[in-house]
């Protein structure tokens, strides 16, 4: 759902601003507007989650997710770009709320189910889910333009509307396997006070019998998150797992939205029809254009999945495989590392990369490692 739009922006711009690509501001709301959504709403969702339970809002993120997902690819107006813009941004944007809902539910309910042996590895796994979600995104993209690759350009609208709505599929189908989920153990017995549910829901988890411990709950810490005895024990965690969060955000949604643009600049990706792309500066200036917009849009969501798959998946998976073995905070010295050394690589001779045709796979196998 984050990224595919960034994948049929192009689409958008080539039926709705005839006279050149979108404009640069405009393509930035329509990208931000789920990101905005889903800041303020992981704060107000994991809020919910400990007064209301984590499984029943779970399920209210999902259908929001499923009925945004939906409203996206059936926006208002199909000549008038500035409804299409503006109706797009609005559901985007509560898009984004259900998105934000589910970031921290998912981190929270798997972290309460695991064990302290496979805790790291579980909850890797959660958020390895994104990297198929970003393959999935470019395969949906991909195979809705190839199919409608021979076709009249004004089949546009179909594509980026399609490839929008299919992000309610996969959210659909989950639905029914969170409404059975029993509610995390932790939740039930220190939040609800109910150790007997508590203690039913963890031997229908754990398929073993598992006897109530009313003693157990008043010997758990409680203290809230702005007290000072939860900045004494976790603040210093709190801090430094937020601002490493934060930067590396930057970094990964950076080069995932901004993928077409930074790709079309050095010459891996040709300019849309309404420009001309400079691609080799080297041996003389050679021009080419894209002459069929679902072509290039093939062109986008193929890079977008090799990236996606042949990089970053295998990322995920490393984490999944050796958390627990190397140490949380080892495997993430290593990864902002690498992110710190290949970019510097990309940044400081930046122009140099444009320079000559042989370099841009170069670049894009170093983009791929960060």
């Amino acid at each position: 759902d984050l990224f595919s739009l960034s994948l049929v922006v192009d689409l958008i711009s080539q039926r709705y601003y005839t006279g050149g690509p979108i404009p640069t501001h405009i393509s930035v709301y329509i990208n931000a507007a789920a990101l905005c959504g889903t800041v303020p709403r992981q704060l107000v969702f994991g809020w919910l989650g400990d007064k209301m339970g984590r499984k029943r809002i779970y399920g209210v993120t999902l259908l929001l997710m499923v009925f945004c997902s939906l409203a996206s690819g059936f926006t208002f107006g199909k000549s008038n770009y500035k409804s299409v813009v503006i109706t797009l941004c609005f559901f985007r944007f509560w898009l984004g709320v259900s998105i934000g809902g589910d970031y921290p539910l998912s981190a929270t309910i798997m972290s309460e189910y695991a064990n302290m042996r496979t805790r790291g590895a579980f909850l890797s796994a959660v958020f390895a889910m994104q990297g198929f979600g970003n393959v999935v995104a470019g395969l949906v993209g991909m195979i809705t333009s190839q199919a409608f690759k021979k076709s009249s350009p004004d089949n546009i609208d179909f594509v980026w509307r399609i490839v929008l709505i299919f992000g309610a599929v996969p959210a659909l189908l989950t639905y029914y396997w969170r409404m059975k989920m029993p509610e995390t153990a932790r939740y039930t017995a220190l939040i609800a006070k109910d150790a007997d549910m508590a203690a039913a829901d963890m031997s229908a988890v754990l398929s073993m019998h598992i006897a109530p411990e009313e003693d157990s709950l008043g010997s758990q810490d409680q203290y809230g998150l702005f007290s000072s005895e939860f900045r004494q024990r976790h603040g210093l965690h709190l801090l430094g797992t937020t601002v490493c969060w934060f930067i590396l955000d930057v970094t990964f949604y950076s080069l995932n939205l901004c993928m077409k643009d930074i790709f079309t600049t050095v010459g891996l990706l040709e300019g849309h029809d309404d420009e001309v792309c400079k691609v080799n500066s080297c041996q003389g200036a050679s021009y080419h254009k894209a002459d069929n917009p679902f072509q290039r849009t093939i062109d986008i969501t193929a890079m977008h999945m090799a990236i996606a798959a042949g990089c970053t998946l295998p990322g995920y998976f490393f984490a999944v495989a050796f958390i627990d073995r190397i140490g949380r905070v080892k495997i993430q010295l290593l990864g902002f590392t690498m992110m710190t050394v290949f970019q510097l690589c990309l940044a400081i001779p930046y122009y140099k990369w444009q320079e000559c045709n042989h370099n841009k796979y170069g670049f894009a196998v170093m983009y791929g490692l960060i």
